[in-house]
């Protein structure tokens, strides 16, 4: 009986995460103090981008990009012209060729995090630095649940808005795969993976 009701409930389980993976944003957008882009899919940094250009936040910070990417690189990838870039700093190394005159940079390009823990991690270090108390979180909606879960881990005390990404019909496959990224997050195995390098 016991292999059945676990069943049971993972079916149960499968069919929330995939309502979860059909959500849009709440509407209307109500500010908030900071802007998180989890990357690794297509339209978050652009998103986040135009998120923080309609003044729907102060700071933004885009997780997980790559050691030679520039704002200006991310802009291009993503079909925004480099007069809507907002000022830049990154950690580390310093962003070149970023846009002058702006006295408190707006963007952070985050660098360390390669998996969701790590965007946790790397986000949670950044929203203590800039006194964040409410965080807008994008990312793929099917990526959604994942990300709140572990931000919620790093990040108790922020309230977060999820700002889910829609991507054209995810495969059956890729939403297996995120489910059960889900459930062995949940049961704590993501903490056996060293993500971010000791500083």
């Amino acid at each position: 009986m016991l292999p059945g009701l676990l069943a049971l409930a993972l079916l149960a389980g499968f069919a929330f995460f995939l309502g979860q993976s059909r959500a849009r944003p709440e509407m209307p957008l109500r500010p908030t103090d900071g802007i998180a882009v989890l990357t690794g899919g297509p339209e978050r940094v652009e998103m986040g981008l135009r998120l923080l250009s309609d003044g729907l936040a102060d700071h933004l910070i885009v997780s997980g990009v790559g050691r030679s990417a520039e704002l200006a690189d991310l802009a291009r990838s993503n079909n925004i012209p480099a007069a809507e870039l907002p000022g830049a700093e990154t950690e580390p190394p310093p962003v070149r060729g970023a846009p002058p005159g702006v006295a408190t940079p707006a963007v952070t390009l985050g660098r360390l995090a390669t998996s969701t823990r790590g965007n946790g991690q790397e986000i949670a270090a950044w929203a203590r630095g800039k006194g964040i108390r409410s965080l807008r979180v994008v990312t793929a909606a099917y990526h959604m649940p994942r990300a709140l879960l572990e931000l919620r881990r790093n990040l108790p005390d922020v309230a977060l808005v999820p700002h889910p990404v829609q991507v054209a019909g995810p495969r059956a496959s890729l939403l297996l795969r995120e489910y059960a990224k889900l459930i062995g997050a949940f049961l704590g195995l993501s903490a056996l993976k060293t993500d971010l390098p000791q500083r």
